[in-house]
């Protein structure tokens, strides 16, 4: 447990001695500095106590050490925001379904994505979004499509169209694969995700555009995850031959199902 060396990380981000704390939670100054110490522990009541004066969960306050992550997601926790810090929470996700209640897949357009951060929870929100369905895919599992922006991530091209799986649990992201992110900063980004939240409560997010850095997020900025499936992309494919080889290519063919006609008489 890492119950006292929060406990004293805390006291001292709030700029307060033991004598003050002890004061205001209405205990022994002696029994403060043996929790601190690790050589007492205290009652349920006084636990209660302390989880409601930082704002922190006792489960957290127990179990995780505060000394370990990021400056953000501590501030976050003092705030009263009892933010994920594994990755394997239990999220809940706005959806629409059809007449026969199967999930819809939701298109998250180009204009839309300006909302998206902020009504990505929000029923009335996602249930304007234009819905379709791809008959190839798992009905047991929810999909939603992203309309990508910026040449970041090709072959997948400016305005092309991402479909992907809805990943609840955080820590079975596949390092190196392709993930539809929704941070808190930058709204819906399209990058291939490295997994460093045991260690660094983090995702290292990189392009596949070697002109563009890879960057880190705080696990805490980030509010949805979504596992690349496939994506339509409406640019024609680059033509490889000029003319001339087409016409020479063109050519050959003709002769070769001239000589097949040939044979078969």
């Amino acid at each position: 447990m890492f119950f006292s060396t929060n406990l004293k990380l805390l006291r001292k981000r709030r700029g307060r001695s033991q004598e003050d704390l002890s004061s205001l939670l209405h205990i022994k100054r002696t029994s403060l500095s043996g929790y601190e110490l690790g050589t007492s522990f205290p009652t349920y009541e006084t636990l209660i106590l302390i989880s409601d004066f930082f704002q922190i969960s006792i489960d957290k306050l127990l179990k995780v050490d505060l000394a370990s992550i990021s400056e953000l997601q501590l501030t976050e926790l003092e705030k009263g925001y009892d933010i994920d810090l594994t990755g394997n929470k239990m999220r809940v996700l706005a959806t629409t379904v059809n007449s026969e209640n199967d999930d819809n897949i939701e298109v998250v357009n180009v204009a839309a994505k300006a909302g998206y951060r902020a009504g990505y929870s929000d029923p009335d929100f996602i249930k304007v979004l234009p819905t379709f369905h791809l008959p190839f895919l798992n009905k047991n599992r929810k999909y939603r499509t992203f309309q990508i922006s910026g040449d970041s991530m090709p072959p997948v091209s400016d305005g092309s169209f991402v479909t992907a799986e809805y990943l609840e649990n955080w820590t079975l992201i596949k390092d190196g694969f392709p993930y539809i992110i929704l941070t808190k900063d930058d709204g819906v980004v399209f990058k291939n995700v490295f997994n460093r939240i045991e260690n660094e409560k983090s995702l290292l997010l990189c392009s596949t555009n070697p002109q563009y850095d890879p960057y880190s997020v705080d696990i805490a900025e980030v509010l949805e995850l979504w596992k690349f499936v496939n994506y339509i992309d409406g640019t024609p494919p680059e033509q490889n031959l000029d003319k001339s080889q087409l016409q020479n290519a063109f050519f050959k063919l003709q002769e070769e199902v001239d000589r097949v006609k040939n044979m078969l008489k």
